[in-house]
């Protein structure tokens, strides 16, 4: 038995999707976890168990994690959460505590790079998030930390930008280059450790994505594959502060989100090596070309 957090998210519903494929030749049972259910497509619920709630309370994790094999952990955003540690650790304490309750053997979580680097410490959601990696190791379960850098989807969110302006903003210098993923080679990546529990101990798996970019390399493959210039505007925090603040973040999540990108300036994704074990498959090219075009002349 396999449960999966969060199943209707980016990341979450591309793995289920996988395992749905994956499992049926294999009799492999999967649960989710849910709020709303009504967001799964009646195929998927049809077979699928289905836990209704939220996986931060300890009354769903208990009833999730009875007979299960492994978990995909994965924190969902709070936009007014009080604080980092409440958003990500205490949000995981009841889940830990099942873990070792119902025997689970394995745990596959998303988590980010930094781990090491001299910023890791001051990089707000990153920092957080490797706090609750370590209460995860914590409690003795076989556990991988999928160590992310930026996601290509990200830029979804800018995507009005994109096609009413041919801009798109971010506070990183222009010909500053670091790696990049695409969630849904995350997505995969939890899927080979989900179905294959050979592993052991803790650690963390690092997905790079296949090169390393900069903003101006975003914007030249972007006007490529849309078809017109599309331009970078480099924005100062305090212009990053305002427009999370609009989104309805509160100032818990905004402040972190502000020190993340000050601690990726500082190198906080740069410590790993790109490797035929940490590049994931999906090039941006091919990621505008599938994804991000559709949204932009939707």
């Amino acid at each position: 038995m396999i449960v999966i957090t969060a199943p209707t998210g980016q990341i979450g519903g591309r793995l289920l999707e996988i395992l749905l494929n994956e499992t049926r030749a294999r009799g492999e049972e999967l649960r989710v976890i849910v709020r709303d259910p009504g967001r799964l497509p009646d195929a998927v619920r049809a077979r699928v168990d289905v836990v209704t709630g939220s996986h931060g309370d300890a009354e769903v994790v208990d009833r999730a994690f009875t007979g299960a094999d492994a978990v995909f952990w994965l924190v969902p955003s709070h936009a007014q959460a009080p604080s980092l540690d409440a958003m990500y650790s205490h949000f995981t304490r009841a889940a830990a505590k099942a873990f070792t309750a119902h025997g689970v053997g394995h745990v596959v979580g998303v988590s980010a790079l930094g781990r090491g680097t001299p910023v890791a410490g001051r990089a707000g959601h990153v920092t957080a998030s490797l706090a609750m990696d370590d209460l995860i190791a914590g409690t003795g379960v076989a556990y991988r930390a999928l160590a992310n850098p930026t996601f290509f989807d990200n830029l979804l969110w800018q995507a009005v930008s994109i096609r009413d302006h041919g801009v798109f903003t971010g506070t990183a210098a222009a010909d500053r280059k670091g790696p990049a993923v695409a969630t849904r080679d995350i997505a995969a990546v939890a899927a080979d450790l989900l179905l294959d529990r050979s592993w052991a101990g803790t650690g963390e798996v690092p997905v790079l994505g296949p090169e390393d970019l900069s903003p101006n390399d975003l914007a030249r493959i972007m006007s490529d594959v849309l078809g017109r210039p599309i331009r970078y505007e480099r924005q100062t925090f305090d212009d990053l502060r305002d427009v999370l603040a609009g989104r309805g973040m509160g100032d818990a999540l905004v402040q972190g989100y502000l020190d993340m990108m000050r601690a990726k300036d500082d190198g906080l994704d740069d410590g790993v090596r790109r490797t035929p074990q940490t590049a994931s498959p999906t090039a941006f090219r091919e990621w505008c070309e599938q994804v991000l075009t559709p949204v932009v002349q939707a």
